[in-house]
Protein backbone atom coordinates (compact mmCIF):
# COMPACT_ATOMS: atom_id res chain seq x y z
CA UNK A 1 0.00 0.00 0.00
CA UNK A 2 0.96 3.63 -0.50
CA UNK A 3 -0.59 6.89 0.65
CA UNK A 4 0.65 10.33 -0.33
CA UNK A 5 -0.19 14.01 -0.51
CA UNK A 6 1.11 16.48 -3.08
CA UNK A 7 2.57 19.87 -2.05
CA UNK A 8 -0.13 22.35 -0.96
CA UNK A 9 -2.79 19.68 -1.58
CA UNK A 10 -4.53 18.03 1.38
CA UNK A 11 -6.22 15.37 -0.77
CA UNK A 12 -4.99 11.93 0.27
CA UNK A 13 -4.04 9.78 -2.73
CA UNK A 14 -3.17 6.15 -3.37
CA UNK A 15 -3.09 3.86 -6.41
CA UNK A 16 -5.91 1.55 -7.52
CA UNK A 17 -3.45 -1.35 -8.10
CA UNK A 18 -4.76 -2.05 -11.61
CA UNK A 19 -2.00 -3.60 -13.69
CA UNK A 20 -1.81 -0.88 -16.33
CA UNK A 21 1.60 0.52 -15.45
CA UNK A 22 3.12 2.16 -12.41
CA UNK A 23 2.00 5.70 -11.62
CA UNK A 24 4.26 6.07 -8.55
CA UNK A 25 7.90 4.98 -8.56
CA UNK A 26 10.66 5.33 -5.95
CA UNK A 27 14.20 5.38 -7.36
CA UNK A 28 17.25 4.82 -5.17
CA UNK A 29 20.10 7.33 -5.00
CA UNK A 30 22.30 5.11 -7.20
CA UNK A 31 19.35 4.36 -9.55
CA UNK A 32 20.00 0.62 -9.14
CA UNK A 33 16.76 -0.03 -7.24
CA UNK A 34 13.17 0.89 -8.00
CA UNK A 35 9.95 0.33 -6.07
CA UNK A 36 6.74 0.92 -8.01
CA UNK A 37 3.01 1.02 -7.27
CA UNK A 38 0.68 -0.05 -10.04
CA UNK A 39 -2.50 1.55 -11.28
CA UNK A 40 -4.04 4.96 -11.57
CA UNK A 41 -4.01 7.57 -8.82
CA UNK A 42 -7.19 7.67 -6.71
CA UNK A 43 -8.64 9.63 -3.80
CA UNK A 44 -7.93 7.38 -0.82
CA UNK A 45 -9.33 9.21 2.22
CA UNK A 46 -11.95 6.58 3.02
CA UNK A 47 -9.57 3.70 2.29
CA UNK A 48 -7.00 5.17 4.68
CA UNK A 49 -9.51 5.46 7.53
CA UNK A 50 -10.56 1.81 7.07
CA UNK A 51 -7.06 0.35 6.74
CA UNK A 52 -5.22 -0.98 9.78
CA UNK A 53 -1.55 0.00 9.68
CA UNK A 54 0.51 -1.39 12.56
CA UNK A 55 4.05 -2.45 13.42
CA UNK A 56 2.98 -6.05 12.85
CA UNK A 57 2.88 -5.48 9.08
CA UNK A 58 6.57 -4.50 9.11
CA UNK A 59 9.77 -6.54 9.02
CA UNK A 60 12.09 -6.78 12.01
CA UNK A 61 15.27 -4.73 11.84
CA UNK A 62 18.03 -7.20 11.00
CA UNK A 63 20.40 -4.64 9.53
CA UNK A 64 22.66 -4.71 12.63
CA UNK A 65 23.37 -1.02 12.03
CA UNK A 66 24.19 1.35 14.87
CA UNK A 67 23.98 5.09 14.38
CA UNK A 68 27.14 7.16 14.28
CA UNK A 69 27.88 8.90 17.56
CA UNK A 70 28.50 12.64 17.54
CA UNK A 71 32.24 12.00 17.94
CA UNK A 72 32.30 9.51 15.05
CA UNK A 73 30.34 11.89 12.83
CA UNK A 74 32.65 14.82 13.58
CA UNK A 75 35.72 12.65 12.90
CA UNK A 76 34.17 11.63 9.57
CA UNK A 77 33.48 15.26 8.67
CA UNK A 78 37.12 16.16 9.20
CA UNK A 79 37.96 13.49 6.59
CA UNK A 80 35.27 14.89 4.26
CA UNK A 81 36.58 18.45 4.63
CA UNK A 82 40.11 17.22 3.87
CA UNK A 83 38.87 15.62 0.64
CA UNK A 84 37.07 18.86 -0.25
CA UNK A 85 40.19 20.96 0.34
CA UNK A 86 42.56 18.51 -1.39
CA UNK A 87 40.41 18.40 -4.53
CA UNK A 88 39.14 22.01 -4.31
CA UNK A 89 35.49 20.90 -4.35
CA UNK A 90 32.75 23.55 -4.03
CA UNK A 91 30.62 21.12 -2.01
CA UNK A 92 30.17 17.46 -1.03
CA UNK A 93 27.04 16.08 0.65
CA UNK A 94 27.63 13.70 3.56
CA UNK A 95 24.81 11.77 5.24
CA UNK A 96 24.21 9.55 8.26
CA UNK A 97 21.42 7.55 9.91
CA UNK A 98 19.72 8.39 13.21
CA UNK A 99 18.32 5.08 14.52
CA UNK A 100 15.38 5.24 16.94
CA UNK A 101 14.45 2.13 18.93
CA UNK A 102 12.90 3.53 22.12
CA UNK A 103 9.29 2.41 21.62
CA UNK A 104 6.92 -0.55 21.82
CA UNK A 105 4.50 0.52 19.11
CA UNK A 106 4.24 3.33 16.58
CA UNK A 107 0.86 4.59 15.46
CA UNK A 108 1.74 5.03 11.81
CA UNK A 109 -1.61 6.50 10.79
CA UNK A 110 -1.41 9.23 13.42
CA UNK A 111 2.30 9.76 12.69
CA UNK A 112 1.57 10.24 9.00
CA UNK A 113 -1.27 12.64 9.78
CA UNK A 114 1.09 14.72 11.96
CA UNK A 115 3.76 14.70 9.27
CA UNK A 116 1.23 15.94 6.71
CA UNK A 117 0.13 18.75 9.03
CA UNK A 118 3.70 19.80 9.83
CA UNK A 119 4.81 20.02 6.17
CA UNK A 120 1.91 21.25 4.00
CA UNK A 121 4.26 22.43 1.22
CA UNK A 122 5.98 19.02 0.90
CA UNK A 123 5.40 15.76 -0.94
CA UNK A 124 4.36 13.48 1.95
CA UNK A 125 4.12 9.71 1.75
CA UNK A 126 3.82 6.45 3.66
CA UNK A 127 4.28 3.07 1.98
CA UNK A 128 4.76 -0.61 2.71
CA UNK A 129 5.27 -2.97 -0.25
CA UNK A 130 5.67 -6.06 1.94
CA UNK A 131 9.47 -5.88 1.94
CA UNK A 132 10.18 -2.19 2.45
CA UNK A 133 8.32 0.46 4.42
CA UNK A 134 9.20 4.16 4.30
CA UNK A 135 7.73 7.49 5.36
CA UNK A 136 8.86 10.95 4.37
CA UNK A 137 8.09 14.59 3.63
CA UNK A 138 10.22 16.97 1.59
CA UNK A 139 9.52 19.97 -0.57
CA UNK A 140 12.30 19.92 -3.18
CA UNK A 141 10.96 19.29 -6.67
CA UNK A 142 13.47 17.63 -9.00
CA UNK A 143 11.13 18.42 -11.87
CA UNK A 144 7.53 18.93 -12.97
CA UNK A 145 6.50 18.51 -16.60
CA UNK A 146 3.19 19.70 -18.03
CA UNK A 147 2.12 17.25 -20.75
CA UNK A 148 0.02 19.89 -22.52
CA UNK A 149 2.25 22.97 -22.49
CA UNK A 150 5.59 21.09 -22.36
CA UNK A 151 6.74 23.46 -19.62
CA UNK A 152 9.31 22.00 -17.23
CA UNK A 153 9.80 23.42 -13.72
CA UNK A 154 12.55 22.72 -11.21
CA UNK A 155 14.27 24.43 -8.29
CA UNK A 156 17.62 24.98 -6.66
CA UNK A 157 17.22 24.30 -2.93
CA UNK A 158 20.28 24.36 -0.67
CA UNK A 159 21.64 25.89 2.51
CA UNK A 160 19.97 25.14 5.83
CA UNK A 161 19.44 27.17 8.99
CA UNK A 162 16.91 27.36 11.83
CA UNK A 163 14.13 29.73 10.77
CA UNK A 164 15.19 32.39 13.32
CA UNK A 165 18.83 32.67 12.16
CA UNK A 166 20.33 34.91 9.47
CA UNK A 167 22.05 33.56 6.36
CA UNK A 168 25.85 33.48 6.39
CA UNK A 169 28.34 33.32 3.53
CA UNK A 170 28.59 29.55 4.01
CA UNK A 171 24.92 28.90 3.12
CA UNK A 172 24.92 31.47 0.29
CA UNK A 173 28.04 29.94 -1.25
CA UNK A 174 26.58 26.45 -0.80
CA UNK A 175 23.50 27.30 -2.85
CA UNK A 176 25.28 29.08 -5.73
CA UNK A 177 26.80 25.97 -7.39
CA UNK A 178 23.45 24.17 -7.17
CA UNK A 179 21.81 27.03 -9.06
CA UNK A 180 24.61 27.15 -11.65
CA UNK A 181 24.48 23.39 -12.18
CA UNK A 182 20.74 23.37 -12.84
CA UNK A 183 20.96 26.38 -15.16
CA UNK A 184 23.79 24.82 -17.17
CA UNK A 185 21.91 21.51 -17.43
CA UNK A 186 18.71 23.18 -18.62
CA UNK A 187 20.63 25.08 -21.32
CA UNK A 188 21.28 21.72 -23.01
CA UNK A 189 17.54 21.20 -23.43
CA UNK A 190 15.98 24.64 -23.83
CA UNK A 191 16.71 28.07 -25.20
CA UNK A 192 13.91 29.59 -23.17
CA UNK A 193 14.69 29.52 -19.43
CA UNK A 194 13.11 31.71 -16.73
CA UNK A 195 15.00 32.09 -13.41
CA UNK A 196 13.52 33.61 -10.25
CA UNK A 197 15.23 35.63 -7.55
CA UNK A 198 16.61 33.57 -4.65
CA UNK A 199 14.30 33.54 -1.62
CA UNK A 200 13.66 31.78 1.70
CA UNK A 201 11.89 28.44 1.61
CA UNK A 202 10.44 27.49 5.02
CA UNK A 203 10.20 23.79 5.88
CA UNK A 204 8.94 23.22 9.42
CA UNK A 205 11.61 24.38 11.89
CA UNK A 206 14.27 25.12 9.26
CA UNK A 207 14.68 27.19 6.11
CA UNK A 208 16.57 26.82 2.83
CA UNK A 209 17.63 29.15 0.00
CA UNK A 210 15.57 28.56 -3.13
CA UNK A 211 15.69 29.62 -6.79
CA UNK A 212 13.01 28.53 -9.29
CA UNK A 213 13.43 27.63 -12.97
CA UNK A 214 10.98 27.26 -15.86
CA UNK A 215 11.85 26.04 -19.36
CA UNK A 216 10.19 24.74 -22.52
CA UNK A 217 11.48 21.27 -23.42
CA UNK A 218 10.68 18.50 -25.88
CA UNK A 219 8.65 15.66 -24.28
CA UNK A 220 11.05 13.04 -25.61
CA UNK A 221 13.89 14.71 -23.66
CA UNK A 222 12.22 14.44 -20.24
CA UNK A 223 13.84 11.18 -19.05
CA UNK A 224 17.26 12.31 -20.24
CA UNK A 225 16.91 15.67 -18.47
CA UNK A 226 15.91 14.02 -15.18
CA UNK A 227 18.89 11.66 -15.40
CA UNK A 228 21.17 14.64 -16.00
CA UNK A 229 19.73 16.58 -13.06
CA UNK A 230 19.91 13.64 -10.63
CA UNK A 231 21.66 13.64 -8.30
CA UNK A 232 21.72 17.40 -7.94
CA UNK A 233 24.53 19.10 -6.03
CA UNK A 234 22.02 19.52 -3.17
CA UNK A 235 22.15 15.77 -2.48
CA UNK A 236 25.55 14.85 -3.96
CA UNK A 237 28.05 17.63 -4.64
CA UNK A 238 30.17 19.04 -7.46
CA UNK A 239 31.62 17.56 -9.63
CA UNK A 240 28.87 14.94 -9.61
CA UNK A 241 30.77 11.81 -10.61
CA UNK A 242 33.68 12.39 -8.23
CA UNK A 243 31.33 13.24 -5.34
CA UNK A 244 29.19 10.13 -5.94
CA UNK A 245 32.33 7.99 -5.75
CA UNK A 246 33.50 9.81 -2.61
CA UNK A 247 30.11 9.37 -0.95
CA UNK A 248 30.29 5.61 -1.44
CA UNK A 249 33.77 5.57 0.09
CA UNK A 250 33.15 7.94 3.01
CA UNK A 251 29.61 7.28 4.20
CA UNK A 252 29.04 4.57 6.82
CA UNK A 253 25.65 3.42 5.48
CA UNK A 254 24.10 2.76 2.07
CA UNK A 255 21.67 5.52 1.12
CA UNK A 256 19.01 3.18 -0.33
CA UNK A 257 15.98 5.34 -1.28
CA UNK A 258 17.31 8.35 0.63
CA UNK A 259 18.24 11.22 -1.75
CA UNK A 260 16.82 9.30 -4.69
CA UNK A 261 13.66 10.58 -6.33
CA UNK A 262 9.95 9.81 -6.51
CA UNK A 263 8.14 9.91 -9.84
CA UNK A 264 4.38 10.56 -9.86
CA UNK A 265 2.58 10.49 -13.21
CA UNK A 266 -0.98 11.69 -13.83
CA UNK A 267 -2.88 12.35 -17.06
CA UNK A 268 -1.83 16.01 -16.93
CA UNK A 269 1.73 15.95 -15.63
CA UNK A 270 4.82 14.06 -14.55
CA UNK A 271 6.27 15.13 -11.19
CA UNK A 272 9.61 14.21 -9.63
CA UNK A 273 10.28 14.79 -5.93
CA UNK A 274 13.60 14.47 -4.09
CA UNK A 275 13.35 11.94 -1.25
CA UNK A 276 15.28 13.69 1.54
CA UNK A 277 13.43 13.99 4.89
CA UNK A 278 12.62 10.31 5.13
CA UNK A 279 12.89 7.19 7.26
CA UNK A 280 12.89 3.43 6.73
CA UNK A 281 10.37 1.76 9.01
CA UNK A 282 10.82 -1.54 10.83
CA UNK A 283 8.73 -3.39 13.40
CA UNK A 284 11.27 -2.54 16.11
CA UNK A 285 13.17 0.53 14.84
CA UNK A 286 13.07 3.61 12.65
CA UNK A 287 16.09 4.60 10.53
CA UNK A 288 16.03 8.33 9.84
CA UNK A 289 18.29 9.46 6.97
CA UNK A 290 19.87 12.90 7.27
CA UNK A 291 22.70 14.78 5.58
CA UNK A 292 24.19 18.14 4.85
CA UNK A 293 26.15 20.03 2.24
CA UNK A 294 29.77 20.26 3.39
CA UNK A 295 32.17 22.94 2.15
CA UNK A 296 35.73 23.88 3.03
CA UNK A 297 34.28 26.42 5.49
CA UNK A 298 31.98 23.96 7.27
CA UNK A 299 32.04 23.63 11.05
CA UNK A 300 31.62 19.93 12.03
CA UNK A 301 29.90 20.94 15.27
CA UNK A 302 27.41 23.13 13.41
CA UNK A 303 26.82 20.42 10.78
CA UNK A 304 25.97 17.95 13.56
CA UNK A 305 23.38 20.36 14.94
CA UNK A 306 21.95 20.82 11.44
CA UNK A 307 21.47 17.07 10.95
CA UNK A 308 19.86 16.81 14.39
CA UNK A 309 17.40 19.53 13.36
CA UNK A 310 16.65 17.72 10.11
CA UNK A 311 16.00 14.41 11.87
CA UNK A 312 13.25 16.10 13.86
CA UNK A 313 11.20 16.28 10.64
CA UNK A 314 10.40 12.61 11.19
CA UNK A 315 11.10 12.00 14.88
CA UNK A 316 8.98 14.83 16.27
CA UNK A 317 5.99 13.55 14.30
CA UNK A 318 6.17 9.93 15.46
CA UNK A 319 3.28 8.93 17.72
CA UNK A 320 4.69 6.18 19.95
CA UNK A 321 3.56 4.18 22.96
Amino acid sequence: MIYFKLPFDETLYSTDQNQNGESVQFHSFDLLRQIGFEGGIINASEKFEREIITNETLLKDESFFNAETKEEYIDSLHQVISVIKDHKLPKLVYSRRNIFRDFNQIDFKESFKKLCTSYPNAFRYLFNDGQNAWMGAFSETLGKFNKTTHEFETMSLAGTLPVSEEWTEKEIEEQKPVTSYIQDTLKNYSGNIEISETYDHISGNIKHLRTDFKAQINPEDLDSLINDLHPTPAVCGIPKDFCKKSIQELEKFPRELYSGFIKVETEESVMYFVNLRCAKLYKDSVHVFIGGGITAQSSPEKEWRETELKSEAILKNLVVF
